[in-house]
């Protein structure tokens, strides 16, 4: 490694970005990635002490990209809190900063002409939720892959169907890159960290906890077979006031498609729902057994 950074430079055009990378890289540092939206949380810094870890130079991307986002949903409401963010990764030895404005990143308007699309699976889950967001998401994380031209790029487990999507991009494109997966931090009750959480009233915060419980019992039922577990982890959410659940369902991890009851091994739960005004998501492994006899 060499040596860490000592203050945190924050870069605002493409062309800084790749001037700035490129002078680390003749100097033999090798460049890790982590793309962000910003509203930083101790998810965002577990996956930067992560690349810390990886790579010599570490960049954060902090970009509300407006693909991401239709027409019903939160664009202007998401947090962003760019001094506090900055402050937070200098503390941790980032070296780059990239926060771009949109003219920046998308000069021909936000509704750019080349765009990636994330396919069948990209529509299911969340993507049947959001229309469109994953091939927002895959387009701007194609982006900064290539502005960056990172060694490694690290993304957090809890958000598991894009984890899959950028893998199967980079795949699927050859990309010179590689994936970390970070494990999904929670606080101390269970609840996944997301910047969304901060839109969570007492009460609100009180109930958002049934989406881990959903996946404990999911969890908890897995060697009864699929269909049960599914059964326990829909049972688990009752009659909670103000939450509504979207979705739970268990995926095999190499195709992202629902398994079905002949199914054994490793799996992965997917739950959304809606806490009050608050979508939140959250994932687990689960080992799924052969069932009743």
């Amino acid at each position: 490694m060499t040596e860490v950074a000592t203050s945190v430079r924050t870069l605002n055009t493409i062309a800084d970005v790749r001037a700035a990378l490129d002078e680390r890289r003749r100097a033999g540092a090798s460049v890790a990635l982590v793309p962000t939206m910003g509203a930083l949380h101790e998810g965002h810094l577990a996956l930067v002490r992560r690349a810390r870890e990886l790579a010599d130079v570490v960049v954060v991307s902090i970009f509300v990209n407006p693909l991401q986002f239709g027409p019903s949903e939160d664009l202007d409401r998401y947090p962003r809190t760019l001094e506090a963010d900055v402050a937070a990764l200098a503390d941790l030895g980032v070296e780059f900063v990239f926060a771009p404005d949109v003219s920046e990143m998308y000069p021909r308007g936000s509704a750019p002409g080349t765009t990636v699309s994330a396919g069948p699976v990209g529509a299911r889950y969340e993507g049947a939720s959001r229309p469109g967001h994953f091939d927002g998401m895959l387009t701007v994380v194609a982006k900064l892959f290539s502005i960056a031209q990172p060694d490694v790029a690290v993304f957090g487990q809890k958000d598991a169907q894009q984890v899959f999507l950028v893998s199967r991009m980079v795949a699927d494109l050859d990309l010179r890159v590689r994936v970390e997966v970070v494990p999904t931090v929670r606080e101390g009750d269970g609840l996944a960290l997301s910047s969304r959480n901060r839109f969570l009233g007492e009460h609100d915060r009180a109930a958002a906890l049934v989406l881990a419980e959903s996946l404990d019992a999911a969890a908890a039922a897995a060697d009864e077979g699929a269909s049960e577990l599914l059964a326990e982890g829909v049972a688990a959410f009752g009659d909670h006031d103000g939450v509504e659940l979207d979705y739970l369902v268990v995926v095999d991890p190499d195709t992202f498609l629902p398994v079905d009851d002949a199914f054994r091994g490793r799996a992965l739960a997917l739950v959304a729902a809606r806490v009050g005004s608050t979508r939140l998501i959250d994932n687990a492994f689960v080992d799924v057994g052969p069932g009743p006899e």
